[in-house]
């Protein structure tokens, strides 16, 4: 079997249409039918399964799929293998993924100073939610994950190895002219006529479970795409947000922070494989062990305002935490 002819069918899997598909690869429409039809014959098996508004993988579809995904991936890895040597480049290239807030700062200070301590390595940056991640590091795209521990939790995957970066403390973002804005820590009891906005079950998880805590509800009446939306829309002045503490020096100008009283927290870990790993790994936890405990603001459970500021990281929960919120 062809790997072009897999990579029409997967291509044709991921965007459900034909003609979608052909537009993408640069065939015709009969092309790439003719491709799927003679895969399923070389199968003895439907791979996918027509409708009125495209098509969908049958389950013997699906089961075909993940495995060619599979075999996609590491057909190109072979390749930009092959290439990096013919060209003479030292180190392959470093894969780098991390979740939206960690993207948004942290990762990067800590590839700046990987680079200044190390010299020139090529990399690549993926956002991405935890649990995305984690798939992505085993199936050999990602050298390193940066994640949380956030809904539906990190699980224990023999093939990664899983080292703790620090716990973060979540913050509510204002807009400028909000009455609490520049304030000290305020009370979750406090904020129980506010109107809240989220971008993902697992934060909107966090939120109900810190104010139920405080007796009250959290009233999320708006959802937004992503983070940057959710942003936009505390800027407007239409609600106000929870948020990872790491992002504030990163939060765009036309909000405010406050800290809370004994905030909810989430812990910070990487994700690396255990066979083959990037020889820039170990050098890579060390800057971001530290860029973590530069963003960490200290401890706003006694009432004192949150600040950036040094240190180690704290100790990684003893047990395994599920259900913090994500970002």
């Amino acid at each position: 079997m062809e790997l072009t002819v897999w990579r029409t069918f997967v291509t044709v899997c991921r965007l459900g249409s034909l003609s979608a598909a052909a537009a993408e690869l640069n065939h015709t429409q009969s092309a790439v039918s003719r491709q799927i039809s003679g895969l399923e014959r070389q199968l003895g098996v439907a791979l996918v399964r027509r409708h009125a508004r495209g098509v969908r993988p049958t389950p013997a579809g699906e089961i075909f799929q993940r495995h060619a995904l599979a075999t996609l991936r590491e057909a190109d890895r072979a390749v930009r293998a092959v290439r990096d040597f013919r060209d003479g480049a030292p180190v392959r290239p470093l894969a780098v993924g991390a979740t939206p807030s960690l993207a948004a700062g942290i990762v990067p200070q800590a590839i700046r100073g990987l680079l200044e301590r190390s010299g020139p390595v090529r990399w690549s940056l993926l956002p991405g939610l935890s649990a995305h991640l984690h798939d992505r590091v085993i199936a050999g795209d990602l050298d390193v994950a940066v994640v949380t521990d956030a809904p539906p939790g990190l699980p224990h995957d023999p093939r990664l190895e899983r080292r703790f970066l620090g716990t973060d403390e979540m913050v509510v973002v204002l807009p400028l002219g909000h009455p609490r804005a520049g304030q000290g820590p305020v009370a979750m009891r406090a904020l129980a006529d506010e109107t809240w906005v989220e971008d993902n079950d697992g934060s909107a998880a966090l939120l109900r479970r810190q104010a139920a805590r405080a007796e009250v509800t959290a009233r999320i009446d708006l959802a937004a795409a992503d983070l940057h939306g959710k942003l936009a829309l505390v800027a407007a002045g239409h609600a106000i947000a929870l948020v990872p503490g790491v992002l504030r020096r990163a939060l765009r100008a036309d909000v405010a922070t406050v800290p809370l009283v004994d905030p909810p927290t989430r812990g910070l870990y990487t994700l690396t494989p255990r066979q083959d790993p990037h020889p820039a790994t170990a050098a890579l936890f060390e800057q971001l062990t530290t860029a973590c405990g530069e963003a960490r603001p200290t401890s706003t459970s006694s009432g004192s305002p949150a600040r950036a500021g040094g240190g180690t990281p704290s100790s990684p929960p003893e047990k395994p935490y599920v259900g913090r919120g994500e970002a």
